[in-house]
């Protein structure tokens, strides 16, 4: 009986062959939450790889719970952000764990310049989690601190293309 046990969980682990970051062509598109000051929201994010340990991508955020101070003050500029990023993906450097992956990048959004950092887990080929945080290091406007000029965390679920 050991024996069969030990057979069935070595075929279902040899079947199970994530892999957080695969490099060239490796493609992730990714969806979850937006937590900011003042308001929460939609997170999208796709990136893709062009080499061994970085990517570049798009990620798009809008943000829907909104202090109800701000709501009436908001308009849809306001409330979305588009990014161009680019990523350093270190997963395989550091050696964790191959399904994880953790990647520090820059961005360049229609709200600011700005840096991130985040780490995201695959449990299976196609699904994995992930989270991030996100902050300005140079806003185009200082006048404006509504959303996105500011430190966001993201959170939700990763999936290979």
């Amino acid at each position: 009986m050991k024996n069969i046990v030990l057979i069935v969980a070595l075929l279902l682990f040899s079947f199970v062959n994530a892999q957080a970051f695969k490099g060239k062509g490796d493609q992730k598109f990714q969806v979850g939450a937006n937590f900011q000051d003042e308001a929460t929201g939609l997170n999208l994010t796709y990136d893709y790889g062009l080499g061994e340990n970085f990517s570049i991508g798009l990620s798009s955020s809008y943000a829907l719970g909104i202090d109800d101070v701000l709501a009436d003050v908001t308009d849809f500029g306001d409330r979305f952000d588009l990014k161009a990023r680019f990523n350093a993906n270190l997963g395989n450097v550091i050696n964790i764990d191959p399904n994880f992956d953790l990647y520090p990048g820059l961005s360049l959004s229609l709200k600011n310049f700005g840096g991130h950092l985040g780490a995201r887990y695959f449990f299976s080929e196609g699904f994995g989690i992930y989270t991030e945080a996100a902050f300005p290091l140079a806003k185009y406007d200082d006048e404006v601190d509504l959303f996105y000029n500011q430190f966001t965390f993201n959170i939700g679920a990763s999936f290979n293309l």
